[in-house]
């Protein structure tokens, strides 16, 4: 092996050592209404167990086959269904933002102090109740996609988001919530539909956020979840 190759190997090797500094590991504060009418606190952040810290960035560990070498903790590894839904384009439309997952965490960081902003779950209700991200409203998309269906619970959702109906097919947006919009993954198409239908009725573009990678990208990064 070259000296070149031999640096490039120590460099890549080595880079899970070093690369734990950034407020994603530090983790930040959420609070959220327990079960109990009380509030609880939950620290998001990038769990990294202490197995996976010398694990080396190379094909042999990470590509094996279709999923890491066998000789990598069962920790250290996430495993989901990749076969399903329909893939979505990286952007939903030019004036609306597309967030990674650190972006996803200093939104929510922010919405800690500022009741104008929301992370929307949109799924339906028994996915955000068996997991979710910590500090996530669930807003199923049906109550916006199917309006006509679901008045009652799509003009509840207006006022969660801060709209205000002047009249059928008219309202007031000078209140709208900057909300960040996810679900299931790159392949769900769920809370695309819940955006396009809030662009429909004129939501200002620039109080959209969109969290494309959703659910499977979250978690497939090792952040925190509603589930242990």
């Amino acid at each position: 092996m070259s000296v070149k190759n031999a640096l490039l190997w120590m460099i890549f090797t080595l880079v899970p050592l070093y690369a734990r500094v950034g407020f994603e590991y530090e983790g930040i504060s959420v609070n959220m209404p327990a079960s109990d009418a009380k509030t609880k606190t939950i620290v998001v952040k990038r769990h990294i167990p202490k197995e996976c810290l010398k694990i080396p960035i190379t094909n042999e560990t990470v590509w094996t086959g279709n999923y890491a070498n066998p000789k990598v903790p069962e920790a250290c590894k996430s495993t989901y269904v990749h076969t399903t839904g329909k893939l979505t384009p990286m952007m939903l439309d030019e004036d609306i933002e597309t967030y990674g997952e650190l972006e996803v965490l200093a939104f929510v960081k922010e919405m800690q102090k500022n009741d104008k902003m929301l992370l929307v779950d949109a799924r339906n209700d028994e996915w955000y109740d068996y997991r979710t991200i910590p500090g996530a409203v669930n807003m199923p998309y049906p109550y916006f996609k199917d309006n006509d269906i679901f008045k009652e619970e799509f003009e509840e959702m207006l006022i969660r988001l801060g709209v205000k109906t002047v009249k059928k097919n008219e309202y007031d947006f000078s209140h709208a919530k900057t909300i960040a919009v996810f679900c299931n993954g790159p392949w769900c198409a769920q809370s695309s539909w819940m955006i396009n239908a809030l662009l429909e009725i004129e939501y200002p573009h620039e109080n959209i956020k969109w969290y494309r990678g959703g659910m499977q990208d979250w978690l497939g990064a090792g952040m925190t979840s509603t589930r242990e």
